[in-house]
């Protein structure tokens, strides 16, 4: 369902069985699969944890990715679905109107702060925190050190996935088809760019925008500088995660129970 990378391995959530699987990056090859909470959804790395949000039951799991030793379990509010790390804190959408923020060194809940509507994908720009509101068809930016918010943008139908490119919000539009590019420091749109059916997971690998197209079992890359498109490949059935490893794009393959590794550079 979701995936992403540790600096040597790649963290897989498994929904459906409550876990996350450790494959090798180099080869694929399983390392582990470890227990985690009900109905897995999103995964991230904050440099030596693994963190997984649980929307089947309200939580967030700590894991020592060296190990996969469960650190800790922390209750969040309703049926998280994303999860970013921001340099300290672990912040987690929940699939209603808020998100949550979590001291990543011990689990403590921060804050939990009002966005749009049933919010999906989140991630980091350095200094404000970006939530897709599926719902609300639109993002909403918080200042990532006190929670305030900044201002909410309105993107395309139904968004869930969200990338940072370093100067950009990339967001992937679920009911569009389509991925809208923002500016970062001022929600400016810069562009909407037609991709496959049904976006759900968004990643950039320095270059390229990478998008998972649930909907035709496809992964779409982007020029990152342009929105021009680079080109379509095939993955397995219901792509939703997507990685980059430093070298391989990673895709989680929902309804196939599989990962596809692609080179980025093809």
């Amino acid at each position: 369902d979701a995936v992403a990378f540790d600096g040597t391995n790649i963290w897989v959530a498994n929904h459906g069985d409550g876990t996350v699987t450790k494959l090798l990056a180099s080869t694929g090859a399983v390392v582990g699969t470890y227990p985690v909470g009900s109905g897995p959804d999103a995964v991230a790395f904050d440099g030596t944890n693994i963190w997984v949000a649980n929307s089947g039951d309200n939580t967030v799991t700590k894991l020592l990715a060296s190990t996969g030793a469960v650190v800790g379990t922390y209750t969040v509010e309703n049926s998280p679905s994303g999860v970013a790390f921001d340099g300290t804190n672990i912040w987690v959408t929940n699939f209603g109107y808020s998100v949550t923020k979590l001291l990543a060194s011990t689990g403590a809940v921060v804050g939990t702060y009002e966005v749009g509507d049933f919010p999906v994908g989140i991630a980091f720009d350095g200094t404000n925190i970006w939530a897709a509101n599926h719902d609300s068809d639109s993002v909403t930016k918080l200042l990532a050190s006190t929670g305030a918010f900044v201002s909410q943008y309105a993107v395309g139908s139904e968004p869930s996935g969200v990338a940072f490119d370093g100067t950009n919000i990339w967001v992937a539009n679920w009911g569009a088809n389509t991925v809208t590019k923002l500016l970062a420091s001022s929600g400016a749109d810069v562009g909407t760019y037609a991709v496959g059916s049904a976006p759900y997971g968004i990643a950039y690998d320095g270059t390229n925008i990478w998008v998972a197209n649930g909907g035709s079992n496809s992964v779409t890359k982007l020029l990152a500088s342009t929105g021009a498109l680079v080109g379509t490949y095939s993955v397995g059935s219901g792509p939703r995660g997507v990685a980059f490893d430093g070298t391989n794009i990673w895709v989680a393959n929902y309804a196939s129970n599989t990962v596809t590794k692609i080179g980025a550079t093809r």
